[in-house]
């Protein structure tokens, strides 16, 4: 029997973030206001070792004024930021150094090479000799451009610029790594590079702070996702926690042969189904849970004389909850 998924933010056990774990990034009660505008006004959330946590808004949102006050690069006029346990603020050197940022705007020199711009920061760093060799080493593999570690930067397109860009908030080793809109204006392979590198970073244990225009990139790489707007977090939590604000059904589709009005019959039973029906030779329902009820459904559909081709689930996005949420499609505000 085949089955698939077409889902949401990605799929991996909680297990794999340690509840016990300490925050890499804490901050509560974010504000701040310019003249009498409020960019972000109570903000809060929290970052654990090995999370990738999406921060999702529409232009003007507070997105970019709450990870300047994050990185200690903006003054803040309250509340309080940690960052593996040490206090961020504009002159905490020590806490900065625990950040890697990377931001919208290419930071890198077109006239050196990979290799010598990673070398070059590397030793604002404080790094030299074989410590210095092995980590640039190791961020050219991780945004694949190993093999044009000494191509200048110029030469580069503007998605393999935006990888070298990552590399060098990777440099430094963070325990937290920022990244704002790091793929606005890439080519398909680069973004898939780009998502791969922070995906890799994320498992190795690396916590992660992640804004994108684009919905797929969060649904696909974050663990948690915050909705801000207007200054304000609207909602945060994983894409199943959201989604449940809107009343969202995950949709089945079982190809299946036999009487499938028996089938459906015995598929609408399954508590948790909202409703099955027969169509273009399977069965389409929709059901609260589809994770918690699939294997009662395939007993369902097999009970009632139903052979199963395949299954499909599809779970609802985070499209209708930021929707739901703000007002606005988020991507058409990029």
């Amino acid at each position: 029997m085949r089955c698939s998924r077409t889902a949401g933010i990605r799929d991996r056990l909680p297990a794999v973030l340690d509840p016990a774990a300490s925050p890499v990034l804490r901050c509560e009660g974010l504000r701040k206001t310019f003249g009498e505008r409020v960019a972000v006004a109570d903000v809060g959330f929290t970052i654990a070792p090995g999370e990738t946590y999406g921060l999702l808004g529409p232009n003007g949102a507070g997105k970019t004024t709450t990870i300047s006050m994050i990185c200690g690069l903006l003054a803040r006029d309250g509340g309080t930021v940690e960052v593996a346990g040490r206090p961020v603020d504009p002159r905490a050197v020590e806490a900065k150094a625990a950040i890697g940022f990377v931001p919208q705007e290419i930071a890198v020199y077109p006239d050196l090479s990979a290799e010598e711009n990673l070398r070059f920061f590397g030793r604002l760093y404080g790094l030299d000799g074989d410590e210095l060799g092995r980590r640039v080493a190791r961020v050219l593999d991780t945004v694949g451009l190993t093999d044009r570690a000494r191509d200048r930067a110029q030469e580069y397109s503007g998605g393999m610029q935006r990888r070298l860009n990552i590399a060098l908030g990777l440099l430094n080793e963070p325990a937290l790594l920022v990244l704002d809109e790091p793929t606005v204006g890439v080519d398909p392979q680069s973004r898939n590079a780009i998502l791969d590198s922070v995906a890799r970073s994320s498992d190795e244990g690396m916590a992660i702070l992640y804004t994108t225009h684009y919905m797929e990139e969060a649904e696909r790489l974050c663990d948690r996702v915050g909705i801000i707007d207007e200054g304000s977090l609207r909602a945060e939590g994983t894409r199943r926690e959201l989604v449940s604000l809107v009343g969202e059904h995950d949709r089945l589709r079982i190809d299946a042969e036999g009487d499938l009005e028996a089938a459906a019959a015995a598929v609408r039973a399954v508590p948790g189904t909202a409703s099955a029906a027969v169509a273009a030779g399977g069965i389409d329902a929709l059901v609260r849970d589809a994770r918690a009820v699939l294997a009662e459904v395939i007993r369902a559909v097999d009970g009632a004389g139903g052979t199963i081709g395949g299954v499909e689930v599809e779970e609802p996005n985070l499209e209708a909850v930021f929707l739901h949420l703000t007002g606005k499609a988020l991507r058409d505000e990029a």
